[in-house]
């Protein structure tokens, strides 16, 4: 009887450390479901649109997403009154339509009336600022390429047209935009920038021209932010006849689309323009009333 008692405790021990055994496997498999890692989450809106004022941003438009923009400038404050502050001078106006498919790559194309520029442009996300700054920042490149339909306006003094061969038509510009979203109230951007030209007003002048750009956003309110850039060109040939580009601006999100009023001294809004042929200053009154519109479709 006392045989009987004592082999059924020890059946019942071993059962016991057996059930003891897989609890706490269980326990430790849902401990360990719970430490799992989390999905990485990307920042969103560092900046609220793929350009700030005239300056692309490291924004790409989003999956099977079509944006079309309208950029335009007025005349420069200083023409007086009698231009109505600008309003009567002349302007230029740019219409685009940028499209991504995967949301990383992003294709644009454009005209402006500015020398009767046909523009076509690609972007590319190469890095994305984490929630948990794994990825401390954001990579962009980008690379466009110009085509001027203009006329030689020489050519009837001359009799030689600078345009006759089609090469000298074409300008490019590349630019490597680094930026990070600090809060969601500031963020801040910098592009080493290439500007090239096939042919240049001077034999003294450098094909190539290099910049430094940078821009920020402020967001102040749900639907108001307020923007600068600023554009420093460390290539001296143009230095004597241009000035760099600087601008402010108000972004104002309604719904479907974006309105970005500014204020800046350039009248060209493509980067074969603005970064080196910028021809008025703040210091004078320079300054041009400008605006974007951007409104994206899902496609």
């Amino acid at each position: 009887m006392i045989k009987k008692i004592a082999t059924a405790l020890f059946l019942t021990l071993i059962l016991s450390n057996i059930q003891a055994a897989y609890a706490q496997d269980d326990m430790e498999a849902l401990m360990n479901a719970t430490e799992a890692p989390k999905k990485k989450e990307f920042t969103t809106a560092t900046f609220k649109g793929t350009r700030l004022i005239n300056l692309h941003t490291i924004e790409v438009a989003g999956k099977r997403s079509l944006d079309f923009r309208i950029s335009h400038r007025f005349g420069a404050l200083n023409g007086g009154l009698n231009e109505a502050f600008g309003l009567d001078g002349g302007a230029s106006i740019r219409l685009g339509l940028e499209y991504s498919y995967d949301g990383r790559l992003q294709f644009g194309v454009g005209r402006t009336n500015i020398d009767k520029t046909g523009d076509l442009f690609a972007k590319y996300r190469l890095l994305r600022q984490t929630t948990n700054n794994s990825m401390p920042l954001s990579m962009t490149l980008f690379a466009g390429m110009y085509y001027t339909m203009a006329k030689d306006p020489n050519k009837a003094i001359s009799g030689i047209d600078k345009y006759s061969n089609q090469n000298n038509r074409l300008s490019y510009a590349y630019q490597l935009i680094i930026g990070r979203k600090f809060s969601e109230r500031f963020s801040f951007q910098v592009a080493p920038t290439m500007v090239h030209f096939n042919l240049v007003e001077k034999l003294s002048d450098s094909n190539d021209m290099y910049a430094v750009c940078a821009a920020t956003r402020f967001k102040f309110t749900r639907r108001f932010a307020l923007t600068a850039e600023y554009c420093w060109r460390a290539t001296e040939w143009s230095r004597d006849t241009y000035y760099d580009s600087f601008a402010v601006g108000l972004d104002i999100e309604t719904g479907g689309h974006v309105f970005q009023l500014q204020f800046v001294n350039s009248l060209g809004v493509l980067e074969n323009q603005f970064i080196p042929k910028t021809t008025t200053k703040w210091s004078n009154a320079g300054v041009r009333l400008g605006f974007n519109i951007s409104r994206v479709f899902s496609l």
